[in-house]
């Protein structure tokens, strides 16, 4: 959705550079500038070239935007399965898989009165696309009751 706005915006822009009746051209902004202090101005369509970049920018990166997004599928009544990709573009946050695994499990234990959980498979790689790389996680975790906490005899029951 983000995209095809971003390509309608940027496509009847350049629509626009090109529209021309007669002799007469029509700036798309206005040719003014505006005095920042006595010395130093911009012009406004400077300014509105910087606000279309960092717009622009802000589309593809999103900053705010959390770095994973999670994907979980019950598989049975006490085992879930799930799916971890981090955003295309971000500024680290690369080994956070894990983390957010546990503590999103954690909300699920709690939620659903379980005294504990043990993570039964987990991988991690990189997934890559024309675009670009992107991380990847996947983990089956099985919530757990006291006396099955420690099936296994390793007390790996988080």
């Amino acid at each position: 959705m983000r995209y095809a706005l971003l390509a309608t915006v940027c496509g009847m822009t350049m629509l626009a550079g090109c529209a021309q009746t007669g002799t007469a051209v029509t700036p798309l902004v206005a040719d003014k500038t505006l005095a920042l202090t006595a010395t130093t101005s911009i012009s406004l369509a400077t300014l509105a070239s910087a606000a279309a970049i960092g717009g622009a920018v802000h589309l593809i990166y999103d900053p705010l935007a959390p770095n994973w997004e999670i994907e979980e599928v019950q598989v049975s009544e006490d085992t879930y399965h799930f799916a971890l990709k981090m955003k295309r573009y971000h500024t680290g946050g690369g080994g956070e898989s894990l983390q957010i695994l546990k503590r999103r499990v954690g909300q699920i234990q709690r939620e659903q009165g379980f005294t504990g959980y043990q993570i039964l498979e987990y991988s991690e790689g990189i997934d890559s696309q024309t675009l670009g790389s992107r991380r990847m996680a996947e983990g089956v975790v099985r919530l757990v009751q006291r006396s099955q906490a420690d099936s296994f005899g390793d007390g790996a029951t988080y």
